[in-house]
């Protein structure tokens, strides 16, 4: 339930406990005359000489007893519903504090993303007048970076997982990566070597062995660190490398990739570094980002690649997945480029 509900359901609540008491104190009111009553009918019996009459105000008396009775019960059962009333606001209300808080972190994380985007756009802007302006002084055209062009040889995408403690479904993610691939255009022209449980030691052996065009991490991060696992099969709390050794690592070979992917929490604030020093685009997450987000995302963008689309063109096919799906975390997947790279005109899937 959402705040104002809970807010709702808390009046009403309130409500049925003011009338319960309101019914309490009419009861009791009643109960109390009713004992009045009776005592001033034994009063008059025991004053009178008159058989019939003291007999008469002694029948009264316990007629008004056993309406003081009744208006007793009456009063006692309005007051345990007021007190259940009384128990249900209380928790009520501790329910509204905490959907409350809930939606503040909530609008503050959005508002978040939202300032981040905004000072990224902005950034870019600003980026983007400069360069205009130092073409037009300059009257020269500044050339983009020759990227190799796709070989007949296949695409070689690096998948690790790493989920030391199992709360995330590297798993599922790496499925349903291999399966967009598979029913691609260009299927025949990637190759995956997918490392779930993935260490220190696989992101090595993948790097100088497998020489990937792309590195694909799926795990746990923040905008300093990335978690990989260590070579325990029970849970664990994993190995936390900084994001300066994951670059050096990747960096580390004598044929670079062309794309680095970090499927997880926060990393986005690692991929400028790693435009500038390790490979020419970068994909990260702007804020914290749901499984089922995250698997979308990387299950269309491959889809993409695999079907020929350039690097920006299944960025956006990414996110619009997640669009399409009704899903939260379409503006967190964040691409960035090299200066003189452009994602526009990179294609890393061309039959030959």
């Amino acid at each position: 339930m959402t705040a104002s509900q809970f807010r709702s359901e808390l009046e009403r609540k309130r409500k049925n406990r003011t009338d319960a008491e309101k019914r309490v104190g009419e009861f009791r009111t009643k109960e109390s005359q009713k004992r009045s009553d009776s005592a001033k009918a034994r009063a008059a019996a025991s004053k009178t000489k008159s058989l019939s009459t003291a007999q008469s105000k002694m029948k009264e008396a316990e007629r008004r007893d056993k309406e003081a009775e009744a208006a007793g019960k009456e009063a006692a059962r309005w007051q345990v519903k007021a007190t259940s009333y009384m128990k249900d606001e209380a928790s009520l209300m501790t329910k509204l504090v905490k959907a409350e808080r809930t939606e503040t972190e909530a609008a503050e994380r959005k508002r978040s993303r939202d300032q981040q985007q905004a000072d990224r756009r902005s950034a870019a802007d600003r980026e983007a007048l400069v360069s205009r302006v130092a073409h037009a002084e300059a009257s020269v055209e500044r050339a983009l970076r020759t990227l190799p062009a796709p070989r007949a040889e296949k695409l070689r995408v690096l998948i690790l997982g790493a989920s030391s403690e199992g709360d995330l479904r590297v798993g599922r993610e790496q499925k349903r990566i291999r399966a967009a691939v598979e029913s691609a255009l260009h299927r025949d022209y990637i190759e995956l070597d997918v490392r779930p449980a993935a260490t220190t030691s696989d992101l090595f052996d993948g790097i100088t062995k497998f020489r990937p065009h792309v590195v694909h991490f799926s795990g746990h991060s923040n905008d300093q660190l990335i978690v990989f696992e260590k070579e325990d099969d029970e849970p664990h709390e994993g190995a936390v490398v900084t994001a300066q050794a994951f670059a050096a690592a990747v960096r580390a070979t004598d044929t670079p990739p062309l794309l680095v992917l970090l499927n997880s929490c926060h990393s986005a604030a690692q991929i400028d570094d790693l435009v500038i020093d390790v490979a020419p685009f970068a994909i990260g997450m702007a804020d914290s980002i749901d499984d089922a987000d995250a698997i979308s995302y990387a299950a269309q963008f491959y889809a993409a690649v695999a079907n020929g689309q350039s690097i920006q063109s299944a960025h956006l096919s990414g996110q619009a997945a997640l669009q399409l799906a009704g899903l939260d975390g379409a503006d967190l997947p964040t691409l960035a480029a090299a200066a003189d790279a452009d994602p526009r005109s990179a294609i890393l899937v061309k039959p030959a």
